[in-house]
């Protein structure tokens, strides 16, 4: 029988919205599970501990924005304070995917689909959080491309 790991949890972090997504029980695939739809730093502890206590999750995984080249400009280490301030207030451990690209390969797939703009508009964040938990979990396990 499989052993059970650990249940992340993904957030593609933006101005406006957070993508959610969590991982499955094994830690194969991700799920996405909504949006937080950004007010303040209260609420969104809120709403985040709130998600973490109904999944179960132990980690938070926060998609890093990168440059093209690799290195961190101003969005990264706002990510990577945001993430440092999560982790001291929610007590978890968090860690971070290389988000490269990530809202623009979910854009090009809802394209080819021929999803509408109004409809990509509310699942973009989404599913960009699904985009990099499962690379973060293909990465883990040895399944990198």
């Amino acid at each position: 029988m499989s052993e059970k790991k650990e249940r992340i949890l993904a957030l593609d972090i933006g101005e406006k919205r957070i993508g959610v997504a969590v991982s499955d029980p094994l830690g194969i695939t991700a799920q996405g599970i909504g949006v937080i739809e950004r007010q303040n730093w209260t609420s969104d502890l809120t709403a985040l501990r709130r998600l973490i206590d109904e999944h179960g999750a132990t980690c938070l995984l926060l998609g890093l924005p990168r440059n093209m080249d690799g290195t961190l400009g101003d969005k990264a280490r706002e990510v990577q304070e945001f993430g440092e301030l999560i982790s001291r207030e929610l007590g978890i451990p968090v860690e971070y995917q290389d988000e490269r690209l990530s809202t623009r390969a979910v854009e090009g797939t809802l394209i080819a689909a021929n999803v509408r703009r109004s409809r990509r508009r509310r699942v973009i964040d989404k599913l960009a959080a699904v985009y990099i938990l499962q690379a973060y979990l293909d990465r883990k396990a040895g399944n990198n491309k």
